[in-house]
């Protein structure tokens, strides 16, 4: 089984290595979504396990950009957030599984073995919880009120992106990014741009 891991940080990636070399997986990995992108045309693994919080675009972005290349392919995505809005919008966005980076080794290798067979995969805590807040009805946090779009600016803008820098990485102008920005201020009840990075990181977006 061939397995791409997307994450910017060397250490995640080699532990993510070292859990699933005994199971004899072939390692490729990514430190961004570009990069990311770039490896998974050129070699079709079996499954991409994508972090969220990339340095060029979130994890959800990068999920549906491949999606739109292969309709097959096979995402998890992790990140160290636990919070099951954040595995909705995983599964939202089309990827089949959600692992914390906080969950036991031994889920995260049945993960990447669950969602390699084409199957959905939550820890059964995460599944409980995701399906609470399904049957609940409405935003769990002020960020649930946010389009996908919305969210991917937010964290780029949480992550010290200007507005300019942000344009140019999602591929819109910067007259869109502004009108987004205006947009979630009202949905937030932020006045300013730095209230919504304050909401942005008090709701553990970075």
């Amino acid at each position: 089984m061939k397995v791409l891991i997307v994450d910017d940080h060397p250490i995640v990636v080699q532990g993510c290595r070292a859990l699933l070399a005994a199971d004899g997986v072939e390692i490729l990995s990514a430190g961004d979504g570009a990069e990311a992108a770039r490896l998974f045309a050129a070699e079709r693994p079996d499954v991409a396990i994508i972090d969220i919080n990339l340095p060029d675009v979130s994890g959800f972005d990068l999920t549906r950009r491949i999606l739109a290349e292969d309709a097959g392919a096979r995402v998890l995505m992790f990140s160290m957030n636990d919070d099951p809005v954040y595995a909705v919008r995983a599964l939202e966005c089309g990827a089949l599984g959600y692992v914390s980076k906080n969950d036991d080794p031994e889920q995260f290798r049945r993960a990447v073995d669950e969602v390699a067979a084409g199957d959905t995969s939550l820890a059964p805590d995460m599944a409980d919880r995701v399906a609470s807040l399904k049957a609940a009805g409405g935003p769990a946090t002020p960020l649930d009120r946010l389009a996908p779009r919305e969210l991917d600016i937010l964290r780029l803008l949480a992550n010290g992106r200007s507005m300019s820098e942000i344009s140019g990485l999602i591929g819109v102008s910067y007259k869109t990014v502004a009108a987004q920005c205006a947009s979630m201020r009202v949905k937030l009840g932020a006045r300013t741009q730095v209230e919504l990075v304050r909401i942005a990181v008090e709701h553990g977006l970075v």
